[in-house]
């Protein structure tokens, strides 16, 4: 399962190899470098095997497609004796490609860490804010209903313990459904996952309110950086579409631009092949429209990319925000509609034995 730990360590890797790089160290100089670096120690055997294949005359993207059992140019195939627990986004593999044939490796690797380090940053604060109303979940869910605890206290003052057992079975059932849903669905949303079933998990995103705004402005900024860093490079327009698609992290927007791009050959804009994509908002195709016939494209994609990843890690904090707002206010709700029925309940008795 890939963690922020995860993503830390691929970060710090990512910012060593740079600038190891960027010093003048040659690529497998470099890895054996950062395979002595403490920080880095959980991913010593990994580096090391990335050095034997490369030792092998495989290139740095294609040894890390190796290193997970995976076949290069066909990314959804594995190899049948070997599945390394590492794994790699297309989007890494893509600029990495890109950066061996262009000779700007260093420059990619720390885009690749500053990308990294933000990822991690968001995940740990959203974390952080959950943290407090799934303690007061937790600590709501012990309590209530309220009969069971009073029941189990009565239990363990009279060393009846017997009686403790309806309440230990009711919170193993409730608190095993609720984490083990909130599990299952974190290791789904995984990106390990193959691309139809990464297709699956977007659709049911799409149908969630800003949380699909959020995942598609990151998609953009996503494709905005890859293509970027491709046309600073020097790459041919149509490769440099494909990358990009494929190292933005949608399906869809993948499957929506690998349907048109061949159209470029015979005369079709990127600018016309925008305003033929629904994906595109209307503000990135002005833009690129804009970038396109100014000659400007490049600080175009810049604009692009810095706009859709700001505005998509705001929303998507702000969509944090309200779901701990919710759990509150469900918290809230419960703890009232309890109390006034147990007030209901004492007063009707009480009425009734006037």
């Amino acid at each position: 399962m890939v963690t922020p730990g995860t993503l830390n360590r691929r970060a710090e890797l990512y910012h060593q190899l740079g600038a190891s790089i960027a010093a003048g160290m040659p690529l497998i100089k470099a890895l054996e470098m950062a395979s002595n670096n403490r920080a880095l120690a959980s991913s010593r055997g990994l580096i090391q095997e990335l050095i034997q294949y490369m030792h092998d005359g495989h290139t740095l993207s294609d040894s890390f497609l190796y290193a997970q059992g995976k076949i290069p140019g066909q990314v959804e195939v594995s190899l049948a004796k070997k599945r390394h627990k590492f794994w790699m986004p297309d989007f890494d593999v893509a600029l990495l490609s890109v950066g061996e044939e262009t000779g700007r490796l260093d420059l990619i690797f720390k885009m690749l860490s500053a990308y990294y380090a933000t990822r991690v940053k968001i995940i740990r604060d959203t974390i952080a804010s959950l943290l407090l109303p799934a303690a007061n979940l937790t600590v709501f869910l012990l309590v209530f209903p309220l009969g069971l605890l009073v029941l189990c206290a009565e239990g363990i003052i009279d060393g009846n313990y017997a009686q403790c057992l309806p309440f230990i079975i009711e919170k193993i059932i409730v608190y095993g459904l609720l984490y083990g849903t909130i599990f299952l669905l974190i290791y789904l949303c995984q990106g390990t996952h193959g691309e139809s079933w990464r297709s699956r998990v977007e659709s049911v995103t799409r149908m969630i309110p800003m949380l699909r705004t959020a995942l598609k402005y990151l998609v953009l900024g996503r494709f905005a950086s890859a293509l970027e860093s491709l046309v600073n490079a020097g790459v041919p327009v149509i490769r440099s579409w494909k990358l990009a698609a494929r190292a933005s992290g949608s399906p869809l927007l993948k499957r929506e631009i690998e349907a048109r791009v061949d159209e470029l050959e015979i005369g079709l804009t990127p600018a016309e092949m925008t305003n033929q994509i629904a994906y595109f908002p209307e503000m990135f195709r002005n833009l690129y429209y804009t970038g396109e016939i100014s000659g400007q494209i490049d600080d175009t994609l810049v604009r692009l990319r810095d706009y859709y990843e700001e505005e998509g890690f705001r929303i998507l904090r702000l969509f944090s925000r309200i779901m701990s707002g919710i759990i509150y206010g469900v918290i809230a709700i419960s703890i009232a509609i309890y109390i006034l029925h147990f007030w209901i309940t004492y007063y009707g008795a009480l009425f009734q034995s006037i």
